[in-house]
């Protein structure tokens, strides 16, 4: 493959070997933040997808014989070899999908982390004995699926290309991963790092269209684990399209539309700063956990919003290498009009636009893919705007008056991701934290993944958990072997 002038060109990695896509074809990459072309990449096929499940195939069963600690181990060093690139992949991902590369870091520690934690549970797959008479033992052993699909987003692009395939590889499995369309770049080079250190074939990286790498991984009938991360709309899809040809256990880990509730007793200031936090404007809103509804309590509301507001109106956005920055670029120009299409719906649907929602068309943004950080007010919890999911940085405010309305217009979405709730109160947020419709319940905090505890959603939020030893678990299956034996000796 040509480099571009950039030199950041990538090649798949299908059976331990840098490859082009089977037709030669490729796709171009863009920075959001200035429009540059950052490079080319591969734009994969069925075949590539073939060849990639054939290798994992080849390579899952002397990886899953080789023993927990081994697989461990490997992981490890995996690990140690990423590290040793940490600055790189941060300043990919930043140039990439345009958030700022302070948080880029963080995600490329917290990846990193993933490999170490699941490395660190391998001895944890245990299996099981079941009471029976003499002569007879029944026990369970857990055993991998085979070969694993994984399929991950543009938000987060190398935390989740790592972190994603920690799980089913200590379990004993192989992956084929496909990175988004929008940002291949850094899980093209970890898989060439990854290349020096995992057995040729274990793990496959296939780029391309989700038309067609993502749905040839999905209809393949040797993949009979699936895990994605991303849309409500393509989870349905992939359920659907998955049940087609195979028996294919399938995880989803989707949207969500998030409310963060605070009572008239939480400290004002406080709870504005946490609504900023939640609202994930760091990375443009980007995120499927960002608390995207504010419900405040009538008696404060309106001055809730007016400092929201002016904190919010505050908010610089940069360049995702300035250090001043608080907020980056929309990933690409379908999203950047996705987000201003939802500003001018709220508008439509009479919520009152109390900052932000314009593109920048001056300065040193100009060329780059910008949007003013966006509050809306007065927003009806029937409305669009309060109903669907933007995947921006638009932030919507809703009056409610009492504990039984908070909890009711919280619930009354399709989604159950994320919650939080601001109060002093004990009672109230232990019956809050019972009664929301969500996997994820912050109490006076917002946002924090604690290592260990369950991540996933309810209702259209997804099927699943992530980030903890459920995860592992999941990409195993149990085996139960009965054995009957003399219980006299001959």
């Amino acid at each position: 493959m040509p480099a571009t002038a950039t030199g950041l060109s990538h090649r798949m990695l299908i059976d331990g070997q840098a490859c082009e896509a089977s037709d030669g074809a490729v796709l171009e990459s863009f920075s959001p933040a200035t429009g540059r072309l950052l490079g080319v990449f591969p734009a994969g096929t069925a075949d590539d997808v073939d060849r990639a499940v054939a290798a994992a195939a080849r390579a899952q069963g002397p990886w899953w014989a080789s023993g927990p600690t081994a697989r461990a181990r490997t992981l490890e060093h995996l690990a140690d070899g990423l590290e040793q690139h940490a600055e790189e992949f941060a300043r990919l991902d930043s140039a990439d999908n345009g958030s700022l590369l302070t948080e880029m870091r963080r995600d490329v520690a917290a990846g990193i982390g993933a490999l170490r934690y699941f490395a660190g549970l391998a001895l944890q797959l245990r299996g099981s004995t079941i009471p029976a008479a003499t002569g007879e033992l029944t026990y369970a052993t857990r055993i991998p699926y085979g070969v694993v699909g994984r399929i991950v987003p543009f938000n987060h692009p190398f935390m989740f290309a790592v972190s994603k395939i920690a799980a089913p590889l200590v379990a004993g499995n192989a992956v084929v991963l496909k990175p988004s369309e929008h940002t291949s770049l850094s899980a093209l080079r970890m898989a060439e790092v990854a290349a020096q250190v995992l057995p040729p074939g274990l793990l496959n990286v296939v780029t391309g269209l989700g038309g067609v790498v993502g749905d040839a991984l999905v209809a393949h009938p040797q993949v009979r684990r699936l895990a994605f991360t991303g849309s409500l709309d393509t989870g349905l899809g992939i359920q659907r399209r998955a049940a087609e040809n195979a028996v294919a256990t399938t995880t989803l880990e989707l949207g969500g539309k998030n409310p963060l509730v605070v009572f008239d007793d939480a400290d004002l200031d406080t709870a504005v700063e946490a609504a900023v936090r939640g609202m994930n404007f760091t990375w443009q809103g980007q995120s499927c956990g960002s608390l995207s509804r504010v419900l405040v309590h009538g008696a404060i509301h309106d001055r809730f919003v007016e400092r929201l507001t002016e904190r919010v109106a505050g908010l610089r956005p940069g360049l995702p290498e300035d250090p001043d920055a608080q907020t980056g670029a929309i990933v690409n120009e379908q999203q950047l009009e996705k987000v201003l299409g939802y500003v001018r719906l709220g508008v439509e649907e009479g919520a009152r636009l109390c900052t932000g929602g314009e593109r920048i068309t001056d300065g040193e943004l100009a060329a780059g893919l910008f949007v003013r950080p966006a509050v809306f007010a007065d927003v009806a919890p029937d409305s669009r705007l309060a109903q669907e999911e933007i995947f921006g940085p638009v932030l919507s405010v809703l009056r409610f008056a009492d504990e039984a309305e908070a909890i009711r217009i919280a619930n009354a979405t399709r989604f159950g991701l994320t919650a939080s709730v601001y109060t002093t109160d004990l009672g109230r947020a232990l019956r809050f934290a019972e009664a929301i419709d969500a996997g994820y319940v912050w109490v006076n905090e917002v946002s924090r993944h604690l290592p260990g505890a369950p991540y996933g959603g309810v209702k259209d939020s997804g099927i699943g958990r992530d980030e903890e030893f459920d995860e592992l678990l999941s990409f195993t299956q149990a085996k139960t072997v009965h054995v009957r034996y003399p219980s006299d000796p001959a």
